[in-house]
């Protein structure tokens, strides 16, 4: 069967990080036009503070699409400049939350991806959320933007099951993939006028997924141990769970991105233990034990645990400082 006609649609593209970036080349591969794109201000990173630009600006200066900065999106000089493209179409991805008088520009409207079936796990961390929460099935959904966070009309949605052992960075590369895919589709929809929009519902406890503070990613050991397992898959390789060990009587922060547990074993013991040997580390918890396979010691580079444990010297003492 041949593919139905529809016009090519003119878009301007917001977003900044490399999840936007590998969303905007989908859209630069496909038959639509970008004629520019919006992202955050150049600004200094690292131990030299060199000069950092986005990975959206990256991207855009290799094809040379236009390339706009604004650090007040309501400015009107920015806003006329915008108007002036006389776009279709705003597509939003990983952005910051923008003004009516910016969104409302465009004909055909503005829209967001965001990563996760709304209505749930609305905010800056989807994936992280859902991982951490020991969710089975995740996804991507399109949206038409609103005055409200995440709250507008939905488009499109792609579903797919997150695996028992995977972590948020995988996650979120899986996802970046599927996203940019949805994201054509609905242009294509966009182009041919077949759009059928769903307001958003939510008959269930809702489901958020807030900006994650560095206080939030400390390991609490009292948990059950599957919800340890969830809590750090969920969190890695960024921001990354942490607790506190002693080392030979000095406190260390001690960051844990991958593991495996049990659920049961005996003898139970009362408060977590951390027993270790040249092989592996295990932490014994009330209703099993928890193995760190890749962590990071403060100060030290991430590494596998068994890299960690051939650095440690006879006698050298490790506890558990956080339970």
């Amino acid at each position: 069967m041949m593919k139905s006609e529809h016009k090519k649609l003119k878009i301007v593209f917001f977003g900044t990080p490399g999840f936007a970036a590998t969303c905007l080349q989908y859209i630069v591969d496909s038959e639509h036009d970008v004629a520019a794109v919006v992202t955050v201000a150049d600004k200094p990173s690292g131990r030299g503070q060199k000069i950092q630009e986005s990975e959206v600006k990256k991207l855009a200066q290799q094809y040379d699409i236009p390339v706009y900065q604004p650090t007040n999106l309501k400015n009107q000089a920015f806003l006329d400049d915008i108007a002036s493209l006389q776009a279709d179409v705003f597509v939003v991805v990983a952005f910051r939350m923008m003004p009516e008088s910016l969104f409302s520009i465009p004909p055909l409207g503005t829209f967001n991806l965001h990563a996760s079936l709304l209505p749930d796990y609305r905010g800056a961390a989807p994936i992280n959320y859902a991982i951490m929460n020991g969710e089975q099935e995740t996804g991507v959904t399109t949206f038409f933007i609103n005055n409200k966070i995440d709250e507008g009309h939905i488009i499109l949605q792609e579903k797919t099951t997150i695996g028992t052992e995977e972590t948020a960075g995988e996650l979120h590369d899986r996802l970046m993939h599927l996203g940019g895919e949805l994201i054509v589709k609905t242009l294509d929809l966009l182009a041919a006028g077949e759009v059928n929009t769903m307001p958003q519902t939510n008959d269930s406890p809702e489901k958020t997924a807030y900006k994650i503070f560095r206080e939030d990613t400390r390991i609490q050991w009292a948990w059950p141990v599957e919800k340890i397992h969830n809590f750090i898959r969920g969190l890695s390789p960024y921001p990354a769970a942490f607790t506190e060990i002693l080392m030979n009587k000095e406190k260390k922060v001690f960051k844990i991105y991958r593991g495996h547990f049990e659920s049961k074993f005996q003898p139970a013991v009362s408060a977590p233990e951390l027993i270790f040997d040249k092989k592996q580390l295990a932490i014994l918890l009330p209703e099993g034990k928890y193995y760190p396979t890749d962590v990071q010691l403060q100060g030290k580079k991430r590494m596998p645990i068994k890299d960690f444990l051939n650095g440690l010297k006879p006698g050298d003492d490790l506890q558990l400082v956080d339970y």
